[in-house]
């Protein structure tokens, strides 16, 4: 099977363990919504953007190292050794990271020892989670890692649904449901994959060289993390937790697109090392990041053309104001998820330096514009400064990956008019003359959507045939 086929059927296997259950979590934000005032839920987002932020720095995301290097792997000693410095580094980083924070938030801040508790053991969890996920697929274990996923989904809707209805613990009880969640997939996943049998010695030199490959992701991940919890944090302060909450909901129908676009990155990063020493390499970057491209692109417009009716149906009147802010945080998702393309090619060429940088510079600007905006703008500031941020990751990291190979764009002048338009529609009932007519505004979203559907098929037909060739395939083989 050639890699472009390959590259397919893992992203297929990957989405067939996640589509479903994340489906059912966007079903369930009507209970959240109606269960949790913006308050409480600008709470819960926050501490899991803290933990975003914290994961990296606890296990200098040795566990991407680890992934990478298994790749490489020719025997199973080698695998041994790579999976034994994983393990041996997370485990002391964790011990350190649990004496620190009971230190620090026991002293430092207003929260109760409960509270401390969730807030520990949930961040281990995710410590767990992200581990025993890189492990299976450097191993080889596509298959495991979707199962493990849908596990993950679907214990972690059934404990949110106990937590906050039966129990009604509140954002607290999220923390919980998730943290629970987390470490028994991990559990399970460990236990598949015979953990205790790849633990080994320290080999010291070893742990260093994985230490300098993943070193540099971490500003890189962390930056990004800064620029969702700075935003956040900054709301919180300078506006109000409510206003957090209300961010963080319209945060919530962009990440669709990143939810797609993982399933495609979590296949990519493998794929993009594995043809890094082939000849035609730059035929199959070039060929894959326009299918990448024009998808996304697909996903962000449909996506905006049909918000104006299901958002309605999915949240509560009290985020009504949460709608005015998604398209923009969608655009900047597009090209937050396009810029990270870029970074499994620097990946795949283990340069990893220019993904921390890139992000770093990132992560100071949006500061800034937050800072001096927020006052004024409030909300729109962490849109707009979010979206300017990516806008400027996305195009240094084309520009530098020039070093490497030499990307053909895409025609954007089309593509920018049909955005323009969706957008337009969907704004059509805040525009003076229209607004307090129903019909019409109903009439222009639905032709809005049409007009994104069909110029998402045309425009994917080629990827969509090739998928489904894919789907094909592994029924006639059956």
């Amino acid at each position: 099977m050639n890699q472009k086929k390959q590259l397919m059927k893992n992203t297929i296997i990957i989405a067939i363990g996640k589509l479903s259950t994340q489906i059912i979590s966007y079903v369930l934000l009507p209970l959240y919504t109606a269960k949790l005032t913006p308050t409480e839920y600008g709470n819960y987002d926050f501490v899991c953007t803290l933990s975003l932020f914290l994961c990296p720095i606890i296990t200098l995301l040795m566990e991407e190292s680890m992934f990478r290097y298994l790749i490489d792997a020719n025997s199973k000693m080698q695998r041994k050794k790579i999976i034994s410095q994983a393990v041996i580094y997370t485990f002391l980083a964790t011990i350190v990271f649990i004496i620190l924070a009971s230190l620090i938030m026991g002293l430092g801040t207003d929260y109760t020892s409960q509270y401390i508790v969730a807030i520990i053991t949930f961040v281990i969890s995710n410590i767990l989670i992200g581990l025993s996920n890189a492990l299976s697929r450097g191993l080889g274990k596509i298959k495991l890692y979707s199962v493990s996923n849908f596990i993950l989904g679907i214990s972690t809707i059934i404990l949110n649904i106990i937590f906050i209805l039966v129990i009604k613990a509140g954002a607290e009880g999220l923390l919980w449901a998730n943290t629970i969640a987390n470490s028994f997939t991990a559990i399970v996943i460990f236990a598949m994959l015979k953990l205790p049998k790849y633990i080994g010695k320290m080999d010291k030199p070893l742990m260093i060289d994985m230490i300098k490959y993943s070193v540099p992701l971490v500003p890189n991940s962390i930056s990004w993390s800064i620029i969702n919890m700075s935003n956040r944090l900054i709301l919180t302060n300078m506006v109000s937790s409510a206003a957090n909450g209300i961010y963080a909901m319209a945060s919530k129908f962009p990440n669709i697109i990143s939810v797609l676009y993982g399933y495609f990155y979590t296949a990519w990063k493998e794929s993009a090392a594995r043809i890094v020493k082939e000849e035609n390499k730059n035929e199959y970057y070039n060929s894959i990041y326009h299918d990448a491209k024009r998808f996304l692109y697909a996903v962000t417009i449909c996506l905006i053309a049909v918000m104006p009716f299901v958002f309605p149906i999915f949240i509560n009147e009290t985020y009504d104001e949460a709608y005015i802010y998604i398209p923009i945080i969608m655009i900047a998702t597009y090209y937050s998820n396009l810029s990270s393309f870029f970074g499994g090619i620097f990946s795949a060429y283990k340069d990893t330096k220019i993904m921390g940088s890139t992000t770093i510079i990132a992560a100071i600007l949006n500061l800034v514009i937050m800072i001096a905006f927020v006052t004024n703008f409030e909300i729109y500031a962490a849109c707009f400064s979010m979206l300017i941020a990516n806008l400027l990751v996305y195009f240094y990291r084309r520009k530098k990956l020039k070093k490497y190979l030499k990307l053909k764009e895409l025609k954007w002048k089309g593509p920018m008019l049909f955005l323009a338009i969706i957008c337009l529609a969907y704004y059509a009932k805040y525009i003076p003359g229209i607004s307090g007519n129903t019909a019409l505004i109903w009439i222009i979203n639905i032709i809005s959507l049409l007009i994104a559907i069909l110029y998402s098929l045309a425009n994917n037909w080629k990827f969509i045939k090739g998928v489904l060739g894919v789907f094909g395939e592994k029924i006639k083989r059956r």
